[in-house]
């Protein structure tokens, strides 16, 4: 009876199985195989995609030795969602949960960059704005915002309310887009907008492979260059699994953020810790501890002039 090698039901294996439990490494060698192509006719087709990605880096990827991390590298990713006929981000899904949902339900993983950052760092986001027909310079600066985060009994993210507060450098603006990213496996056709306070909902886009959602939030006049306006919304998700972070991304620094976590009173985190991260693909850094208050169920942190990049708040629970 000839001897199976650990690998060799990788290309008989359920593609779509292993694409949602992983890990990555797996599921690339899976891909790759289910199409029958040669890693050199892989690298032919990125190049095509405007990518440059060597055969050993390929090779390593799909073996577990290496992970793909750079800004390009994950332009690589999502190409090969494409090239390999696979669902959007299935494979960058994957990137944020190296040892697949097993290990996520069992071990969360501190200190690597998050799902919602690759999320960002593949372009959906641009893309989601691209189609609002949001310029570069949306001519509005963020002096302060405070985010609500709502963490339910289920220890998922129920829901989220932000209060903004920005001045116009152009003429003419009535509206901001808010982008809501929910945890993996996230419904954004289940998820709702509450326009709150001096703004109203207009058109949402919803990217259903990432759990993002966009929704433009219109103001009740036209700002001129140096108004300030507020205003305030919120997102209802409880969509998705357990959550184990909170992360926002700021384009433009300067301002003031504050986000507040709040847990359910049967679902509360053993530890919490605030961190930064420059981009999408850099290390995690600026690791804090925070306390977590017993009586109000909450955690806060508090950036009184914030840098471009990524800040949030991770939780451990028993």
């Amino acid at each position: 009876m000839p001897h199976a090698t650990p690998h060799a039901d990788v290309a008989t294996a359920d593609l779509d199985a292993v694409l949602r439990g992983g890990p990555f490494h797996v599921a690339l060698r899976a891909a790759i195989a289910a199409r029958g192509l040669p890693l050199q006719r892989v690298q032919h087709h990125l190049s095509r995609h405007g990518v440059k990605v060597g055969v050993t880096s390929l090779s390593y990827w799909q073996q577990g030795a290496r992970r793909p991390q750079r800004p390009e590298s994950l332009r690589a990713v999502r190409a090969l969602e494409e090239i390999l006929q696979l669902p959007e981000e299935s494979l960058i899904r994957l990137l944020a949960d190296p040892g697949g949902s097993a290990e996520r339900s069992a071990n969360p993983r501190p200190g690597g960059p998050s799902y919602r950052s690759l999320v960002e760092a593949s372009g959906v986001v641009e893309r989601l704005l691209a189609d609002f027909g949001v310029p570069r310079d949306s001519g509005l600066h963020i002096l302060g915002e405070h985010e609500r985060v709502r963490i339910g009994a289920r220890r998922e993210l129920a829901g989220r309310e932000s209060h903004l507060i920005v001045r116009a450098h152009l003429d003419g603006v009535d509206r901001f887009v808010a982008v809501h990213h929910g945890d993996p496996g996230a419904a954004p056709a289940r998820m709702t907008v509450h326009a709150l306070e001096n703004c109203r909902a207009g058109r949402v886009r919803r990217h259903h492979d990432s759990g993002v959602l966009a929704v433009e939030l219109l103001f009740d006049t036209r700002l001129r260059a140096g108004d300030t306006y507020l205003f305030r919304y919120a997102v209802e998700d409880g969509t998705a699994g357990i959550s184990r972070e909170y992360v926002h991304r700021t384009g433009t620094p300067g301002g003031q953020y504050a986000l507040q976590v709040g847990f359910d009173a049967g679902a509360m985190p053993v530890r919490c810790h605030r961190f930064t991260q420059h981009t999408a693909a850099a290390p995690r850094g600026g690791r804090q501890s925070l306390p977590l208050s017993g009586r109000h169920r909450s955690v806060h942190l508090v950036e009184p002039r914030v840098r471009s990049g990524y800040v949030g708040i991770a939780w451990d629970w028993a």
